[in-house]
């Protein structure tokens, strides 16, 4: 599937649809080494299906993912102005942005703002240690976590692909300064005094990740998350995604879908607005991608597309995105 290929699907899947029950399959990592094949045969069912998915016995504590929210908040709950003193740049995804983010799908901006942390590329861009004490340090921490198991995931789908084990570890290396898995914090803003025709769209309207693979935390009660199979998105038949705190829920991303030989699928998905009847509040989520280093050359065993390399397919990705938002306007 080519960028712009990809491109032109989001555009055809910005619809409001219909919800449709689907099994969304729930997978249990515990005793990784010792149950690995059992794991991986569980984990690639549901990649090559739904491509979403959720994962429980991953071993990142609660008390560890509880406080990453509780930081995610405070965050966001800093001045604007200090905020904007850490902007993404162009071409980082490094920083804090605000209502930034179109989608082809609707020409519209998410609903939302966001904090993204890239290692690499963070010089200038954390808030000050007295504003939020202790935020770097657990935060490098938990991007760390979430690594560690996305690579869990990624291992598992190596040897049906025909690679090594230990051959996605190698291809995102967080020592190389070629590094560029992201963990972005999420904040969707409240239904403040909100007018009937507030309640219509998204928070953030259909696409496909960009990456690998997306590891997302959401906490129970803060819900909106909808997928569907590609072609059933185009007809908008849609099916939520219960957020429970400590479970993960994963997406294929478009990297690995290429990676893959189109084995294992990157599915639309989008967070809807609540519904009037609903919880109103703020919805906070902290998604980790895990994409490629930027010198990781990507060609599935197969050499169903030409290589390219991570950060020419992303640049690629961009800009396809750029021109599709154009061709929307004029």
């Amino acid at each position: 599937m080519t960028s712009m290929q990809e491109l032109g699907r989001e555009a055809r899947i910005g619809g409001e649809g219909s919800e449709k029950a689907r099994e969304v399959a729930l997978i249990d990592l515990g005793d990784y080494d010792s149950r690995k094949d059992e794991i991986a045969e569980a984990l690639w069912q549901a990649a090559t299906g739904l491509g979403l998915f959720q994962i429980t016995g991953h071993g990142i504590p609660m008390a560890q993912i509880e406080e990453a929210f509780a930081l995610c908040e405070a965050f966001f709950a800093l001045p604007e102005a200090q905020k904007a003193a850490l902007p993404l740049r162009p071409g980082t995804n490094a920083g804090w942005e605000f209502k930034s983010q179109v989608r082809p799908s609707t020409g519209t901006p998410d609903q939302k703002e966001s904090y993204q942390i890239t290692r690499p590329r963070m010089a200038g861009l954390w808030p000050a240690e007295e504003a939020i004490p202790g935020f770097r340090a657990k935060m490098l921490a938990f991007e760390r976590a979430n690594w560690e198991v996305a690579m869990k995931v990624l291992d598992c789908f190596a040897p049906k692909l025909g690679f090594a084990p230990g051959f996605f570890e190698g291809a995102h290396d967080p020592e190389s300064p070629e590094y560029q898995s992201t963990l972005r914090l999420i904040h969707y803003l409240p239904m403040t005094e909100a007018k009937p025709e507030d309640f219509k769209g998204w928070r953030a309207s259909a696409h496909t990740d960009f990456d690998c693979l997306t590891l997302l935390h959401q906490k129970t009660g803060q819900g909106g998350l909808q997928v569907a199979p590609g072609s059933e998105a185009e007809t908008g038949e849609w099916t939520s995604v219960e957020p429970v705190t400590g479970v993960i829920t994963c997406n294929i991303g478009d990297m690995l879908m290429r990676w893959s030989d189109d084995l294992l699928l990157s599915n639309p998905h989008r967070v809807r607005m609540p519904r009037p009847e609903e919880y109103l509040g703020p919805r906070y989520s902290m998604p980790f991608f895990a994409q490629a280093n930027r010198d990781a050359v990507l060609q599935g065993p197969k050499k169903t597309y030409p290589a390219i390399t991570a950060a020419d397919y992303i640049n690629e990705r961009i800009r396809a995105n750029y021109e599709a938002l154009q061709a929307r306007k004029a």
